[in-house]
């Protein structure tokens, strides 16, 4: 034997393991009680790409079903990401503005109202569009809220 003890270092990667999910679940559930959310209201949808970690924080409205955008941000591991969201979802009040957007699903009669906040109306509109074709939903009205 040289000493090395295998079984603590196996035991040690997986406890260095263990702290990292307990401080992504962590970061997660400040963000979701931040927004006062339920959890089958938020998803998490993390991506790799480039040696960075792109963290897409999306909601579900419960009345409609539908879930959009909420924001997107990319991080150098999923911990930074979820850092990086939990800044923003704090602070992003103060920076951005909010959009009511009046839409439906193409063929269906009934009239939705949702609300996003973004940089400017195109930013609300990706949200509302992410990850669904353009062609599924009309838009009927956008508006800026008022400063409150």
């Amino acid at each position: 034997m040289n000493g090395f003890d295998h079984n603590r270092i196996h035991d040690d990667m997986i406890d260095v393991r263990n702290d990292q999910h307990t401080e992504i679940a962590r970061i997660q559930d400040e963000i979701k009680n931040f927004l006062g959310l339920k959890s089958n209201q938020i998803i998490f949808e993390f991506s790799n790409g480039d040696g960075k970690f792109k963290l897409d924080l999306i909601t579900i409205n419960p009345r409609h079903n539908q879930s959009f955008l909420f924001r997107s941000e990319v991080g150098i591991d999923r911990i930074d990401a979820l850092k990086r969201m939990f800044e923003y979802v704090k602070n992003h009040k103060a920076r951005e503005s909010s959009y009511t957007v009046q839409w439906s699903v193409k063929g269906d009669r009934e009239l939705n109202t949702s609300y996003f906040w973004g940089g400017n109306i195109y930013d609300a509109l990706d949200k509302l569009y992410y990850d669904r074709d353009m062609n599924t939903i009309n838009v009927y009205n956008v508006t800026m809220n008022p400063i409150t």
